[in-house]
Protein backbone atom coordinates (compact mmCIF):
# COMPACT_ATOMS: atom_id res chain seq x y z
CA UNK A 1 0.00 0.00 0.00
CA UNK A 2 1.41 3.56 -0.75
CA UNK A 3 1.75 6.11 1.65
CA UNK A 4 -0.56 8.31 -0.40
CA UNK A 5 -3.45 6.38 -1.39
CA UNK A 6 -4.80 6.53 -5.13
CA UNK A 7 -7.19 8.62 -6.10
CA UNK A 8 -10.27 7.22 -7.00
CA UNK A 9 -11.02 7.36 -10.94
CA UNK A 10 -14.77 8.69 -9.90
CA UNK A 11 -13.03 11.72 -7.87
CA UNK A 12 -10.83 12.81 -10.77
CA UNK A 13 -12.78 16.00 -12.70
CA UNK A 14 -10.25 16.98 -15.12
CA UNK A 15 -10.81 15.33 -18.69
CA UNK A 16 -7.77 15.98 -19.90
CA UNK A 17 -6.30 14.07 -16.61
CA UNK A 18 -8.25 11.24 -17.46
CA UNK A 19 -7.09 11.16 -20.84
CA UNK A 20 -3.67 11.17 -20.14
CA UNK A 21 -4.29 8.16 -16.80
CA UNK A 22 -6.12 6.15 -20.10
CA UNK A 23 -3.19 6.60 -22.12
CA UNK A 24 -0.51 5.45 -19.17
CA UNK A 25 -2.49 2.45 -18.46
CA UNK A 26 -2.78 1.54 -22.31
CA UNK A 27 1.31 1.93 -22.84
CA UNK A 28 1.86 0.52 -19.61
CA UNK A 29 4.57 3.29 -17.80
CA UNK A 30 3.34 4.50 -15.74
CA UNK A 31 0.37 2.38 -14.21
CA UNK A 32 -3.11 4.04 -13.40
CA UNK A 33 -2.15 3.55 -9.73
CA UNK A 34 0.91 6.10 -10.12
CA UNK A 35 -1.14 8.48 -11.66
CA UNK A 36 -3.87 8.28 -9.71
CA UNK A 37 -1.88 9.19 -6.84
CA UNK A 38 -0.54 12.08 -8.85
CA UNK A 39 -3.90 12.96 -9.42
CA UNK A 40 -3.86 14.72 -5.79
CA UNK A 41 -2.36 17.56 -7.28
CA UNK A 42 -4.20 17.42 -10.90
CA UNK A 43 -2.02 20.20 -12.85
CA UNK A 44 1.06 18.65 -10.80
CA UNK A 45 -0.27 15.67 -12.24
CA UNK A 46 -0.78 16.80 -16.45
CA UNK A 47 2.30 18.03 -16.37
CA UNK A 48 4.06 15.55 -15.22
CA UNK A 49 2.32 12.78 -17.01
CA UNK A 50 2.89 14.97 -20.11
CA UNK A 51 6.28 15.05 -19.89
CA UNK A 52 6.70 11.31 -18.95
CA UNK A 53 4.47 10.38 -22.08
CA UNK A 54 6.45 12.51 -24.62
CA UNK A 55 10.04 12.07 -23.66
CA UNK A 56 9.19 7.82 -23.49
CA UNK A 57 7.28 7.50 -26.40
CA UNK A 58 7.80 10.00 -28.61
CA UNK A 59 10.96 11.07 -30.40
CA UNK A 60 13.83 9.20 -32.77
CA UNK A 61 15.43 6.81 -29.96
CA UNK A 62 14.21 3.38 -30.19
CA UNK A 63 11.64 3.10 -27.68
CA UNK A 64 13.10 -0.35 -26.36
CA UNK A 65 16.46 0.97 -25.35
CA UNK A 66 14.82 4.35 -23.70
CA UNK A 67 12.83 1.11 -21.84
CA UNK A 68 15.81 -0.56 -20.97
CA UNK A 69 17.19 2.43 -19.74
CA UNK A 70 14.01 3.52 -17.74
CA UNK A 71 14.30 0.11 -15.97
CA UNK A 72 18.22 0.10 -15.14
CA UNK A 73 17.53 3.75 -13.89
CA UNK A 74 14.76 2.35 -11.20
CA UNK A 75 16.99 -0.49 -10.25
CA UNK A 76 19.69 1.89 -9.67
CA UNK A 77 17.48 3.79 -7.27
CA UNK A 78 16.59 0.53 -5.90
CA UNK A 79 12.65 1.06 -6.93
CA UNK A 80 10.64 -1.76 -6.71
CA UNK A 81 7.71 -0.25 -8.45
CA UNK A 82 9.12 1.52 -11.79
CA UNK A 83 11.62 -1.35 -11.79
CA UNK A 84 8.39 -3.88 -12.37
CA UNK A 85 6.56 -2.01 -15.16
CA UNK A 86 6.87 -2.75 -18.60
CA UNK A 87 5.68 -0.47 -21.65
CA UNK A 88 3.37 -2.62 -23.39
CA UNK A 89 5.05 -1.17 -26.38
CA UNK A 90 8.45 -2.25 -25.94
CA UNK A 91 7.15 -5.83 -25.39
CA UNK A 92 5.31 -5.58 -28.57
CA UNK A 93 8.50 -4.32 -30.08
CA UNK A 94 10.03 -7.64 -28.85
CA UNK A 95 11.79 -6.40 -25.99
CA UNK A 96 12.72 -9.20 -23.78
CA UNK A 97 13.83 -9.84 -19.85
CA UNK A 98 16.99 -11.30 -21.17
CA UNK A 99 17.73 -7.73 -22.85
CA UNK A 100 16.15 -6.00 -20.06
CA UNK A 101 18.63 -8.24 -18.02
CA UNK A 102 21.68 -7.58 -19.59
CA UNK A 103 21.24 -3.69 -19.80
CA UNK A 104 20.54 -3.78 -15.97
CA UNK A 105 23.82 -5.89 -15.99
CA UNK A 106 26.85 -5.99 -18.05
CA UNK A 107 26.07 -4.60 -21.21
CA UNK A 108 29.50 -3.89 -22.29
CA UNK A 109 29.85 -7.32 -22.90
CA UNK A 110 26.78 -8.05 -24.01
CA UNK A 111 26.09 -9.53 -28.15
CA UNK A 112 22.19 -8.12 -27.11
CA UNK A 113 23.39 -3.98 -27.70
CA UNK A 114 24.70 -2.62 -30.55
CA UNK A 115 27.45 0.03 -29.40
CA UNK A 116 25.24 2.89 -29.79
CA UNK A 117 23.10 1.01 -27.53
CA UNK A 118 26.34 0.23 -24.89
CA UNK A 119 27.05 4.20 -25.19
CA UNK A 120 23.29 5.10 -24.00
CA UNK A 121 23.44 2.95 -21.01
CA UNK A 122 26.87 4.13 -20.02
CA UNK A 123 25.30 7.69 -20.35
CA UNK A 124 22.52 6.43 -17.88
CA UNK A 125 24.83 4.78 -16.10
CA UNK A 126 27.12 7.93 -15.72
CA UNK A 127 23.98 10.27 -15.05
CA UNK A 128 23.07 8.03 -11.88
CA UNK A 129 26.44 7.06 -10.77
CA UNK A 130 29.18 10.14 -11.39
CA UNK A 131 27.70 12.48 -13.72
CA UNK A 132 31.26 14.70 -13.68
CA UNK A 133 32.12 11.54 -16.32
CA UNK A 134 29.53 12.91 -18.48
CA UNK A 135 32.32 15.31 -20.16
CA UNK A 136 32.99 16.72 -23.47
CA UNK A 137 34.78 13.39 -24.81
CA UNK A 138 31.52 11.32 -23.37
CA UNK A 139 29.61 13.72 -25.20
CA UNK A 140 31.58 13.40 -28.67
CA UNK A 141 31.75 9.50 -28.47
CA UNK A 142 27.68 9.71 -27.88
CA UNK A 143 28.25 11.96 -30.64
CA UNK A 144 29.75 9.25 -32.78
CA UNK A 145 26.32 6.94 -32.50
CA UNK A 146 23.39 9.70 -32.21
CA UNK A 147 22.68 13.31 -33.83
CA UNK A 148 22.65 16.36 -31.39
CA UNK A 149 18.50 16.32 -31.57
CA UNK A 150 18.92 12.34 -30.35
CA UNK A 151 21.48 13.02 -27.81
CA UNK A 152 19.17 15.31 -26.02
CA UNK A 153 16.32 12.97 -26.07
CA UNK A 154 17.97 10.46 -24.29
CA UNK A 155 19.33 13.14 -22.12
CA UNK A 156 16.04 14.35 -21.02
CA UNK A 157 14.51 11.05 -20.68
CA UNK A 158 17.21 10.15 -18.06
CA UNK A 159 16.47 13.38 -16.69
CA UNK A 160 12.60 13.16 -16.40
CA UNK A 161 12.09 9.76 -15.78
CA UNK A 162 15.37 9.19 -12.90
CA UNK A 163 13.87 12.49 -10.80
CA UNK A 164 10.15 11.03 -10.95
CA UNK A 165 11.97 7.44 -9.91
CA UNK A 166 13.66 9.82 -7.04
CA UNK A 167 10.67 11.71 -6.02
CA UNK A 168 8.11 9.02 -5.83
CA UNK A 169 10.50 6.61 -4.26
CA UNK A 170 9.21 7.65 -0.39
CA UNK A 171 5.88 6.51 -1.52
CA UNK A 172 6.43 2.90 -1.02
CA UNK A 173 4.41 1.93 -4.08
CA UNK A 174 6.15 -1.52 -4.06
CA UNK A 175 6.40 -3.82 -7.23
CA UNK A 176 3.53 -4.02 -9.74
CA UNK A 177 2.24 -7.50 -9.43
CA UNK A 178 -1.56 -8.68 -9.95
CA UNK A 179 -4.39 -6.78 -8.05
CA UNK A 180 -1.99 -3.75 -7.37
CA UNK A 181 -1.67 -2.55 -11.25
Amino acid sequence: MSLIPPLPMDQIDDPELKALIARCDKLGVPDARFCQILAHKPAQAKTSLGAMLHSHYEGNVDHCLKEVIRIQLARFAEDDYFASLRSKKALEAGLTEEKIEAGCGDYDDSPLFSEAEKCALAFAEQMFLDASKVDAAFYGEMKQHFSEAEVMEIGAFIAIHFGIIKATKPLALGPVVAGNA
